[in-house]
Order: C-alpha cells, then structure tokens, then sequence
C-alpha cells in the first residue's frame, strides 16, 4: 500500500510497535514541517485534515529569523527563495487617496531584504506537503471528534466514525483549533481581542498594480490591495476597529458582508469597488484579529503547536515563522526524550520566552497599520516621512531570538 492512502480505519496497537505514532490534526503550516521533522526522528506520523485537499491560496506570509535556518535545515529554502514574492514598494495613502509615503516593504515588517521571505501562503504548503507526502499518512476530508487518553496511549474517534489509538495527538489546527477545545475548554478563555476585524478576498486587477502594495488608511479603518506579481489577482484586505468582537457575524457569512459593507459606506479611494467586490468574491475570509494565550501547551498525551498553541495574529507578521519554529522545537525534545511529559515540558520551556517577544510585536504593529484616533494616525504619518528620508530600521530582535538546538540524532 503507497504512503498517503492507509485506510484511516486500520487500528494500530501501540504496545507492538517500536515506533511511536502520532497523529497530527491540520496540513496547513506547522502540521506538515512537524511532520517532516517527527518522520525523520523515527517516528510514524499520521497527518488528518477536515479539508478536502490540500489547500491553496491565502494571503502571502513573511518567514523571517528563526524560522529562515528551520526551512534551510528542512531543503526548501532555495525553493521558497525562487517563491519569494520581490516586492518594489508599499505606498501609504491619505483619505482622500493621495499618496502620502513610499517605502520599500521591508521598512515597515521590519524584515532584512536579501534574507528574510515573502511568499504565497498557498506555495509554503504545497512545499511542506511535497516534502512528506511520501513518508506520510495524510487523511483528508476528516477530523478528530473526540480523544480519550489513558496511560498506553490516546484512542481517537474521527468525524468519520473510523477509530485508531495513537501514542501522541498534537493540534496543529490553527487559531480556533478544535483540538485544543476538546482538551482545554472553549476558546474564549485563552483568546485576547485585539480591538479589530478584518475581512480577505482576492478581486482582480483592474488598477494597474505590480509587486506592490497600497494601503489607505483613516482612523479606525484601512483598506489595501496588495499585488503579489505582475498580472495576478489583487489580495483585498479591509480591516476596521470593534471595540467588542462581533460573534454572531462570525458564524454567518451574509452578517460578515454586511458588517463591512455598512462600517466602510461612505470611504473614498477605491474601497466602494472593493466592497462591491467582498459581496461577489467566493474566498471571503473574515475573522477578527487576535492571539491565543495559555498557561500550557499540554495535556497529558496531547501537545499543541503553532497557531493552535501561540497565535501572535497578523499584525505581528510572525504566525507562520513561530508554526515553522515551534514545530521543529516540539519534534526535536519528542526526539531527544521518549517520556512525552518530559518533551512537552522541554519544548515549552525552550519556547515560550521566543512566543513572548513575537506576540509583544503586535502593538507596534497595530500602531503603525492601523491607528485606531486622529492623533495615533498623525503620529504615524509623521513617522512614515521620516522613513522616506532616513535608513529603516534593521530586523527586529525578537524575529531571531531563538537559537535553534541540533536536531536530536535518529535513534
């Protein structure tokens, strides 16, 4: 049988096998590079997602820092470098829609040009995914309903009905991950509201843009059009302050449209069209923006990673570099202690202090993207003319805070 098509229905006796199987909910970012990195320590991996293929797509992501020498380590870094989207500027404009600064993107996230990277998040993915798909089980089109651990391991009910014991789950399912529900209670206790909601479709390019992003801005409200080449699509993005999450319109797509339509009636630029746009576009994301908080990553058999774990949102830019990070930092203490109580305490241990430093990032971030007063996007304004005039800043610290161990030696 090929790797990748193992019935999801085989049990598997943990007592009788000498390597330790671990189920992996989610094939987005951190589930795969954890993947890649448990696969080569020795262990069996076994990778379910809900979605029915991999998925593609998603606005472009920064993989900065750290994160840089993890993707060296995994191979793939000379394939995202040739992915790399090789932005020429971003322009900040007023209300009105006249330009107000210039500067190159790596001024703003704070990024080193020449070493850290952009790219399509849906690339990212399908580099991940082409690296383990032949030494890894992926279900697709599945999920974990429910998880009952006992001292020879965690015996998995599926969506699907099917069942299997594994040695180890780890929730690798994003920000509203359902394993960490199932584990720790509901989402509403480790969640910090960061003030703002924002709505992610892609619309086409009828602008003229290049390699380049614009973002309007007036208090409270933003709205940017980003174009990652030269012909694609445009990724929209409209970003408003709600001082309360709006959790009705999270669970009802036409209230999300809605909601946007009504908070940007009446902007200038080109956002009317960008609305117009929202209400037709069939990838509308819309969330609120926000981190995950918790006092611990674990529980018994189950360890969480990533967005799952340590959400830092995107107004940090660090989600996929502290997946990317966390991933090889929970593979490597599985790999260096077979007692998974004494891993999961090692991996937090050597990575909650890293997580600390990029979630801070988001208040700078908020502040220069989206001021929320008069006074805040003045200040901005100011700061963003000093820009044009004077060097950007280097990489900010905490992108590379943490140095990464050698990766523990195959058993």
């Amino acid at each position: 049988m090929t790797p990748g098509m193992t019935p999801i229905g085989l049990s598997m006796d943990v007592s009788t096998t000498a390597k330790r199987n671990v189920l992996i909910s989610g094939a987005s970012i951190s589930g795969p590079a954890l993947a890649y990195w448990l696969h080569r320590s020795g262990f069996a991996v076994t990778v379910v997602e809900k979605a029915g293929a991999l998925r593609a797509g998603g606005y472009p992501i920064d993989i900065r820092g750290t994160a840089i020498e993890v993707v060296r380590r995994m191979g793939i870094l000379s394939q995202l470098r040739d992915a790399h989207i090789d932005s020429l500027r971003c322009t900040f404009l007023n209300a009105d829609g006249s330009k107000l600064a210039s500067v190159t993107p790596s001024a703003v996230a704070g990024s080193v040009e020449g070493q850290d990277l952009e790219v399509r998040r849906g690339d990212l993915a399908t580099i991940l995914y082409a690296i383990v798909r032949d030494d890894v089980e992926f279900v697709f089109d599945d999920s974990i309903d429910t998880l009952d651990q006992s001292e020879q391991g965690v015996d998995v009910t599926f969506h699907s009905g099917q069942r299997r014991t594994f040695d180890l789950v780890v929730g690798a399912d994003g920000m509203h991950s359902q394993t960490r529900e199932s584990l720790f209670g509901p989402e509403e206790q480790f969640h910090r509201y960061l003030g703002y909601c924002f709505a992610i479709f892609t619309m086409p390019n009828t602008f003229g843009l290049s390699r380049e992003l614009m973002l309007w801005n007036t208090p409270g409200k933003a709205a940017a059009l980003y174009a990652v080449g030269d012909n694609d699509e445009l990724h929209a993005f409209l970003n408003f302050y709600q001082p309360e999450p709006p959790f009705d319109a999270l669970r009802n797509r036409d209230a999300q449209r809605d909601l946007v339509a009504t908070t940007f009636a009446g902007a200038g630029w080109e956002v009317p069209g960008m609305v117009d746009a929202m209400r037709d576009a069939d990838d509308l994301f819309f969330d609120t923006a926000g981190q995950i908080r918790m006092p611990h990553w674990s529980s018994g058999r189950v360890a969480l990673v990533g967005d799952a774990a340590y959400a830092p949102s995107f107004l940090t830019g660090q989600g996929s570099s502290l997946a990317l990070v966390g991933a090889y930092m929970l593979a490597n203490a599985l790999a260096t202690d077979r007692d998974h109580t004494a891993a999961f305490a090692a991996y937090e241990r050597e990575v909650r202090e890293f997580v600390a430093m990029n979630q801070a990032l988001v208040d700078t971030g908020a502040a220069t993207l989206f001021p929320t007063t008069v006074r805040a996007l003045e200040q901005r304004n100011s700061m963003l003319r000093d820009l044009v005039t004077m060097p950007s800043a280097t990489a900010r610290p905490a992108h590379s805070a943490l140095r990464l161990p050698e990766f523990a030696p195959m058993p």
